[in-house]
């Protein structure tokens, strides 16, 4: 059974006919070709597939594309400036060496960016806390938990 999807994604309007069952991961990848929201387990274990839903991070294939009917999406492809200017929280990743292949790295820093806003002067045991639900299986979490806490502090910074 199809039904209508409209939401915001990136800050455009967007909708489209899709199976009930559809995951919204599956809706960014392969109805809106936004290909940085990776699957990595669909089993919501992994955090490749975080997004923010209505400002709040979220596994996207943990969701249905219907339940997010209404709600503002962004994914990795939204956070930089239109000009290209990098967010704090991905210039930080970028400066500390907060990645290595590159999968889970939309996944972390959509769920840093969400950390950030209501822990900007968090420990680093607080933000290895906060990893536990996005996997990386090439760094140890060393750089990551270091770009989160440059990135939390310029978050901070610019407001």
């Amino acid at each position: 059974m199809a039904v209508k999807v409209s939401m915001k994604v990136n800050g455009k309007a967007v909708s489209a006919e899709v199976e009930a069952r559809t995951l919204l991961v599956t809706f960014i990848r392969e109805q809106l070709r936004l290909t940085g929201t990776h699957v990595g387990c669909d089993t919501a274990q992994c955090g490749a597939c975080t997004v923010q839903m209505n400002g709040k991070a979220v596994k996207s294939c943990s969701i249905l594309a219907m339940q997010a009917e209404g709600a503002d999406v962004m994914t990795i492809e939204g956070v930089a400036k239109a000009d290209g200017t990098l967010h704090p929280m991905q210039a930080a990743f970028k400066e500390h060496h907060g990645l290595q292949c590159g999968f889970c790295t939309p996944g972390m820093v959509m769920s840093a960016i969400d950390f950030a806003k209501s822990r900007p002067g968090a420990s680093e045991k607080e933000v290895r806390e906060a990893l536990e639900g996005n996997l990386c299986r090439c760094t140890g979490y060393h750089n990551i938990v270091k770009a989160i806490m440059a990135g939390s502090k310029a978050m901070a910074a610019a407001k």
